[in-house]
C-alpha cells in the first residue's frame, strides 16, 4: 500500500465531503475510517481510481454513522443520495481546506494545530514538537479545536497569515522530520503566491526554495546530519537558489518587510557564499536583528547569538546567548558550539553530551553524540 499516496489524497477527499454538506469534523472522521479500510484491503489489490474509491467509502462511512441516529425514512433518503462508485472530482481542494481550517472561531494557534493534523497529516507528537509543548497539551488543543468547529460549515474562511504559518510548519516537518511534506508545501505555496499579491507569501516561497536547494547536501548516505559549514555546496540546487533569490528581491523591493522575507534574506546570504569562510555574518546578524524586532521569538534570539559568535567572536556569542532562556530547545547545543569555538573543549564536550540526551530526533541526537565523542577523543590526545 502506498502510504504517501493516501496522505496526499486525504485533504482532497475531505474537501469532496465538505462540498457535499458534511461538516469538517465528521468528514475527517469518515475519511479516517476509509483510510483504515484501505490499509486492510489495498495491500491485496489497489483500486484503479484510489481517490474515487476513498470518496465512495468515506461517504458510505458517513452515511452509516448517521443511520443509527435517524429514522428509517431518513436513512433510506441518505442511501439514495449516496454517489455511485466511479471517478471523483479532479479539483485540488488542499489549499481551500487550509483556508477553511483557519476559521475565525479558532485562535491562530489552534487553527494551525488542527490543520497540521487534519490536512497536513502530521501526528500529534510531530505537531507538539513543532510547538515545543508536551504531546498531551497538543492533543487537548486539537480536541478543543475539533469541538469548536464541529458544527461549522466554514462559510467564513480564515486569514492568510494563519495559512502561511501552517504551510511553513508543514514544510519544516517535511524538511527535518519523518514525513516528506516539503515538496507538497512548496507546491501549495506556489499556488497561493500565484493567487495573491502578497510580499510575505512570496517571502515564504523564497525561504522554502532556498532551504530546499540545500537538501541534497544535508545528510550522508547513512542518514546522519551534515552541518551547514560542512556541506558540499556543489550539491546545492543552483536553479532553486536563483529562483528563490529573484522572488525575494522582488518582494523586498516593495518595502513591506515581514518575518518570512527576513528569514529568506538570511537563507539567501548563506546560499550566496561559495565557501563557508566567505559567509557575510555581519549582514546575517543585521537580518536577525530585523527578525527579532518583528517576532520577539526566543528561537530567533538563540540563532542570532550563534551568528554573533561567527561575526564578532565566540565570547560575544556566549554573551548574547546568556540573554536567552536556557530551557529553550537547542540552547545547550548552541552553547557547546560556541564553547568549542572559544577553545573550552572540556565544557564543549560535556554540553554536546547533554544536548544529545535532549535532542528532538534521532538524527540530531546521533550528530551531537558524535561531536561529544570527537572532542573527548581530542582531549585524550
Amino acid at each position: 500500500m502506498d502510504e504517501l499516496l493516501l496522505r496526499e489524497l486525504t485533504p482532497a477527499v475531505i474537501g469532496v465531503l465538505v462540498r457535499r454538506g458534511v461538516d469538517f469534523a465528521t468528514a475527517e472522521d469518515a475519511v479516517q475510517e476509509a483510510l483504515i479500510q484501505a490499509a486492510l484491503t489495498w495491500p491485496d489489490r489497489q483500486p484503479a481510481d484510489p481517490k474515487g474509491w476513498l470518496v465512495t467509502v468515506a461517504w458510505r462511512k458517513f452515511v452509516d454513522a448517521h443511520r443509527s441516529e435517524v429514522s428509517r425514512r431518513d436513512r433510506e433518503q441518505r442511501v439514495d443520495a449516496e454517489p455511485p462508485p466511479g471517478p471523483a472530482e479532479t479539483a485540488d481542494d488542499t489549499l481551500q481546506l487550509f483556508f477553511l481550517c483557519a476559521h475565525p472561531s479558532l485562535t491562530p494557534a489552534s487553527a494551525v494545530a488542527l490543520t497540521l493534523r487534519a490536512v497536513g497529516g502530521l501526528t500529534t507528537r510531530q505537531i507538539a514538537q513543532a510547538y515545543l509543548v508536551p504531546e498531551a497539551t497538543m492533543a487537548q488543543r486539537i480536541s478543543r479545536a475539533k469541538r469548536t468547529v464541529g458544527g461549522v460549515r466554514f462559510e467564513e474562511p480564515g486569514d492568510l497569515a494563519t495559512v502561511l504559518r501552517v504551510l511553513y510548519l508543514v514544510f519544516n516537518e517535511g524538511y527535518t522530520g519523518d514525513v516528506d511534506l516539503a515538496a507538497e508545501a512548496i507546491r501549495l505555496t506556489r499556488q497561493l503566491a500565484s493567487m495573491t499579491d502578497d510580499e510575505e507569501t512570496a517571502g515564504l516561497l523564497a525561504l522554502m526554495l532556498l532551504h530546499h536547494a540545500r537538501r541534497p547536501a544535508r545528510t550522508r548516505p547513512d542518514g546522519s546530519l551534515v552541518p551547514l559549514a560542512e556541506q558540499d555546496r556543489c550539491r546545492w540546487n543552483t536553479s532553486l537558489i536563483a529562483e528563490g533569490v529573484a522572488i525575494l528581491q522582488k518582494a523586498l523591493g516593495r518595502d513591506r518587510l515581514g518575518e518570512f522575507q527576513a528569514q529568506a534574506a538570511i537563507a539567501a546570504l548563506h546560499a550566496d557564499a561559495p565557501r563557508v569562510e566567505e559567509t557575510d555574518w555581519v549582514q546575517i546578524v543585521g537580518w536577525y536583528d530585523e527578525l527579532l524586532r518583528l517576532t520577539g521569538s526566543p528561537v530567533v534570539e538563540l540563532n542570532r547569538a550563534v551568528a554573533v559568535g561567527e561575526a564578532d567572536g565566540p565570547a560575544a556569542g556566549l554573551a548574547a546567548l546568556a540573554r536567552v532562556d536556557p530551557g529553550l530547545p537547542r540552547h545547550t547545543a548552541a552553547s557547546a558550539y560556541l564553547h568549542e569555538k572559544a577553545g573550552d573543549l572540556e565544557t564543549a564536550a560535556r554540553l554536546y553530551a547533554d544536548a544529545a540526551r535532549s535532542a528532538p530526533n534521532l538524527a540530531e541526537r546521533h550528530h551531537l553524540t558524535l561531536q561529544a565523542a570527537r572532542i573527548s577523543q581530542a582531549l585524550r590526545g
